[in-house]
């Protein structure tokens, strides 16, 4: 089963997550957080990096946020366990810094063998960070809510990247978290827009793509 192989090669991910010692962030960590979801889906969420909550846990977006991006996923009749969430560390930074170029550099192999593995029709990134990995020289404010193709060399070799506001930028300004649902309704059009853009690449990359979100 495609399903069952994906599963065994992102647990094999996370486990040299849990281990890994690339960058500084480990010395700080009380749990590495690889990401979770279903390994068939069509969409990945790729936030920027773990929080307290995520650090003692183990798992992405547990914390306020991720109470937030669930009532984003719900305002489109979704669930978490409907898609692959993840970020683009894997450790939480000191304080709840940004994380560093060198740190986000030493966890991308992780982050392009997720993708690679999951093969996505579609990756949302939440927050400046991690539209950064997939939409370069550009500004949230602007692309927010707004798609690119994405780069072969991110891992999601055949996917739509659609930008969004991290959660807990819109837990902090109101009409960020307005504008947040607003774009979390455009999602399930823009995976619709994504399968038509994947159908066109040929047969053989539909045979690889899940029946619906998961």
């Amino acid at each position: 089963m495609i399903d069952d192989a994906r599963r065994d090669a992102l647990e094999a991910i996370a486990t040299e997550v849990r281990a890994c010692t690339r960058c500084r962030l480990h010395e700080g960590r009380t749990r590495a957080v690889p990401g979770e979801g279903h390994p068939g889906t069509e969409v990945v969420l790729v936030g920027e990096a773990p929080g307290q909550t995520e650090d003692r846990q183990g798992r992405p977006f547990v914390g306020r946020a991720g109470e937030l991006l669930v009532r984003l996923l719900d305002e489109i009749g979704w669930r978490r366990e409907e898609v692959f969430i993840t970020n683009i560390v894997k450790c939480r930074p000191p304080g709840n810094r940004d994380p560093e170029p060198d740190e986000v550099a030493a966890c991308a192999p992780y982050l392009r063998r997720q993708l690679e593995t999951i093969d996505p029709s579609l990756v949302v990134t939440l927050g400046r960070h991690s539209m950064a990995r997939f939409m370069p020289g550009t500004k949230i404010s602007a692309a927010h809510g707004t798609t690119r193709p994405a780069d072969p060399a991110t891992g999601a070799r055949h996917a739509t990247v659609y930008a969004m506001y991290h959660p807990a930028a819109a837990l902090r300004t109101p009409s960020i978290e307005r504008q947040s649902f607003a774009d979390a309704r455009g999602i399930p059009r823009t995976l619709e827009d994504a399968r038509r853009e994947r159908a066109s690449e040929g047969p053989e990359i539909m045979a690889s793509t899940p029946t619906g979100i998961v």
